[in-house]
């Protein structure tokens, strides 16, 4: 993105930076337009692969759903997360019904601004090594918001547990 072409401010993101700033979570956002793949993502936003923070969202049940925040280099492990969960089924929403849970369309989930308060379960490996700061999207295609991971956590009174294996 050049200095002449500023990116447009979507709703999501104003919702998602509305959040933050309510909430007090320090953050620094970075919009550095669409990207192809986590190594494009990263380095975008001048942080490690492992730093950046997905949100999924995942389904328990008719209209029960919970986010999953994922390092970028780590994926969710169905049966540890059922197990943590304590349920049988788990499911990735389509895209639409993903929406309809959150306001944000896949690519632009966060917990941030949500339309629906749905709990957050965070991978244990977020908080290592402590102090870290990790990159967690920001209501908008290619934007997102650099955080304090411990901080994260604690805002989003987030449940956390060891629920990801490596990519």
């Amino acid at each position: 993105m050049s200095e002449q072409e500023p990116m447009e401010i979507s709703e999501g993101e104003r919702r998602a930076v509305a959040a933050m700033l309510a909430a007090g979570i320090e953050h620094e956002v970075t919009r550095h337009g669409r990207v192809g793949s986590l190594a494009e993502a990263a380095a975008a936003r001048g942080v490690e692969p492992a730093d950046i923070v997905k949100t999924l969202v995942v389904r328990r049940g008719d209209d029960d759903h919970l986010f999953v925040l994922v390092p970028g280099d780590r994926e969710i492990d169905w049966p540890l997360l059922r197990e943590h969960l304590g349920v049988s089924r788990l499911s990735m929403p389509d895209a639409g019904t993903a929406r309809d849970a959150t306001g944000y369309e896949r690519g632009t989930i966060t917990p941030f601004g949500s339309t629906h308060a749905w709990p957050v379960v965070a991978d244990a490996s977020i908080l290592r090594p402590e102090g870290r700061r990790v990159s967690i999207g920001a209501g908008a295609h290619g934007v997102a918001a650099t955080v304090p991971a411990a901080r994260l956590v604690e805002v989003l009174a987030a449940d956390v547990a060891e629920v990801t294996r490596p990519a």
